[in-house]
């Protein structure tokens, strides 16, 4: 495993997300990831999925502090005592005294941010988180949030792909010691059968997956999250750094185009 190191922190490369996984698949899965190795899980309040990743982290063989944990707060959660209870009631679902990394899962436009901060801070004096962050920020909203924030932001978790690479985002998270989570990292699927990832993979016998994977963890400053509850695309997942893609493979892997990333969007958020 690799690690993104930003401010006083070490951050596993490579994690697991799990929106949409609910119940006793979710329980599973993670139990799963931790077996074959993963160190970084990724839930939220909205994802109402805490107890069955708290309970999968207690059932294994894992210690607690070698895991890094995250969870959002939903934007209906974003002043300031609303920050400190719903976190707390997080806790209690993931039956742990801490999480490593508490974000705001959207930006709320009615609350300020300031307000958002000062809940993060308190908890933060208190143990109760490492760090904070936010999710879903544009480059010139995460700029903002920072001005207003009395403690710093760790990152920002965006979605992000070769054909949405947000390159002005990492280069201002860059600039200011910050990382970048990216979630569907395979571009809801787009990425499975892309003819140059599967060109560069034969280069490697690695899959089409595998190869954007290792595009997004070569980035600088960037951790991915990808979602899965196969055990076999678990494996594959994770064995993406026993290979290193060239400048000129990596500069051909990324294509950015918001009208295909929006066609991918839309193609599995609403079926069309």
């Amino acid at each position: 495993m690799e690690y993104v190191t930003v401010q006083d922190a070490q951050v596993p490369a490579l994690g697991l997300g799990t929106w949409q996984l609910t119940g006793e698949e979710c329980y599973e899965t993670v139990s799963t990831a931790l077996e074959l190795g993963y160190r970084h899980l990724d839930t939220a309040q909205m994802y109402e999925n805490e107890t069955e990743v708290g309970r999968a982290i207690a059932d294994s063989d894992v210690d607690r502090d070698d895991i890094w944990l995250t969870t959002k707060v939903t934007p209906g959660n974003a002043r300031t005592d609303d920050v400190i209870e719903s976190t707390r009631e997080s806790l209690e679902r993931l039956d742990t005294g801490y999480v490593d990394l508490l974000l705001l899962h959207w930006p709320n436009p009615l609350v300020s941010f300031r307000d958002t901060a000062r809940g993060m801070a308190e908890l933060r004096d208190d143990g109760l988180i490492r760090h904070a962050g936010v999710s879903n920020f544009r480059r010139w909203r995460l700029r903002r949030a920072r001005e207003k924030s009395p403690i710093p932001l760790l990152a920002d978790q965006v979605r992000l792909h070769p054909f949405y690479t947000h390159e002005a985002l990492r280069e201002y998270c860059r600039s200011v010691d910050a990382m970048v989570t990216a979630y569907s990292p395979l571009a809801h699927g787009g990425l499975i059968d892309d003819r140059v990832l599967a060109e560069i993979g034969k280069r490697y016998d690695k899959t089409p997956v595998q190869v954007a994977l290792r595009w997004v963890t070569q980035l600088a400053n960037v951790s991915t999250i990808p979602k899965t509850t196969s055990e076999a695309h678990l494996e594959q997942n994770i064995d993406v750094f026993d290979f290193e893609l060239t400048d000129a493979e990596r500069e051909a892997i990324a294509r950015p185009s918001y009208a295909k990333s929006a066609k991918l969007f839309l193609r599995n958020e609403m079926g069309i």
